[in-house]
């Protein structure tokens, strides 16, 4: 085969010319029509330069380079970029996404900005919540105490004018903005409330005083969101602390079982209050209803005594015994004249009589009236004897 020779391209056969040698003549021929000459042999640059010629010679060599500048100015802005032109390093225009072109270098340049991407920026730590950086992290609050505090920032660009040309680093400044407001809002507030119920609102202060120092610098930034990473107190401090928080939970343990007692005992002392009065207007009501009754029954009195003082002076006497012995059952009688003691049992007497109504009330057999009979007399009898009795009494 020809191509396994080795001297294969070094003997003028009809074979396929040496590369080497042919970059080497075009190179001399190139060197010719600019007007200059070769390092090798004098003769053989000559003879070559009146063998070989470019078509349309230097013209044709410097609108290829011409259009190569030219299209060295094309770009493609893709979406959610924005192209920023330059025109001898000022700012010219904003392109929006799709295929552009500006002058080439040196006249003007492009800077394509990424406006949609999520930048972040973290204060406090690295990476890593527990790459911690003490110089950032640590923060004094209102009531004097150290905490550890760290968050991150996330923002879009918003202006890609500003962001490139009105600050030097703007991602640099967002973090530095980013620590200042943070250990602002911080600063103004307690420990407590930043640790615990104020994280939510920490993070929207934060977020709206960044905000406002991005627009004041005009670093072309829009905050989107803010997380606050972590927030304790130092190290050093962890056991007095949790120790401290013990503390407070127990008391508002104790402020709760107080008040679930209170909530218990007012509602029914209330209730007992509240009762206790409207017996005592009841009373007060029958006390005085009472008391009209027996004026009004006075005056009627007090006008049938007028009519019949001796017929009113004894019924009035009859109605104070009967009120008064309707509430005792014995009752003893001492006569004036002589010695005895006489004894009425009024509850057997009243027994006897419910008995007797009973009996009344149901038949009954003969033989258990006979004893009824018998008592009757018994009582009739002491009755004449006690009456003799105290009629033989001087």
């Amino acid at each position: 085969m020809a191509w396994n020779d080795p001297q294969w391209g070094n003997r003028n056969d009809g074979g396929p010319p040496d590369l080497d040698e042919l970059w080497r003549r075009f190179n001399q021929r190139l060197n010719a029509t600019f007007g200059r000459r070769g390092g090798g042999g004098g003769s053989e640059s000559r003879g070559g330069g009146e063998g070989f010629k470019l078509p349309g010679g230097t013209s044709l060599i410097v609108g290829i380079l011409v259009a190569i500048w030219l299209a060295s100015g094309f770009y493609i802005v893709d979406a959610g970029e924005r192209g920023v032109v330059l025109r001898f390093g000022k700012y010219l225009e904003t392109t929006q996404p799709g295929p552009r072109w500006h002058l080439p270098y040196p006249f003007e340049s492009v800077e394509v900005v990424n406006v949609e991407q999520v930048r972040t920026v973290e204060v406090g730590y690295r990476n890593n919540v527990k790459s911690k950086v003490l110089s950032e992290s640590l923060m004094l609050t209102d009531d004097e105490n150290i905490i550890d505090l760290q968050l991150s920032v996330q923002y879009i660009l918003k202006d890609p004018e500003d962001y490139l040309f009105m600050n030097r680093n703007p991602d640099e400044a967002a973090m530095q903005i980013a620590e200042t407001a943070i250990r602002e809002v911080v600063g103004k507030n307690k420990m407590d409330f930043v640790l615990y119920e104020g994280r939510a609102e920490i993070a929207d202060r934060v977020t709206k005083l960044m905000q406002e120092i991005h627009d004041r610098y005009r670093t072309g930034i829009q905050i989107s969101k803010v997380n606050l990473q972590n927030a304790q107190p130092p190290e050093q401090v962890q056991a007095a602390f949790d120790d401290a928080v013990k503390a407070g939970q127990d008391r508002e343990r104790l402020k709760n079982e107080g008040q679930a007692y209170a909530n218990d005992v007012i509602p029914r002392a209330s209730g007992v209050a509240a009762r206790l009065l409207e017996e005592a207007n009841g009373y007060k009501q029958r006390v005085e209803a009472n008391a009209v009754g027996e004026a009004d029954r006075f005056k009627l009195v007090l006008a049938e005594y007028s009519r019949a003082p001796q017929v009113t002076r004894e019924r009035l006497y009859q109605e104070a015994m009967q009120q008064v012995l309707s509430s005792t059952t014995k009752i003893l009688v001492d006569d004036k004249g002589s010695g005895n003691l006489l004894f009425l049992p009024l509850d057997r007497l009243m027994q006897a009589a419910g008995a007797a109504v009973a009996t009344e009330a149901a038949p009954l057999p003969p033989e258990s009236i006979q004893p009824a009979a018998k008592n009757d007399d018994l009582f009739r009898s002491r009755d004449a004897f006690r009456s003799r009795e105290r009629e033989a009494r001087p």
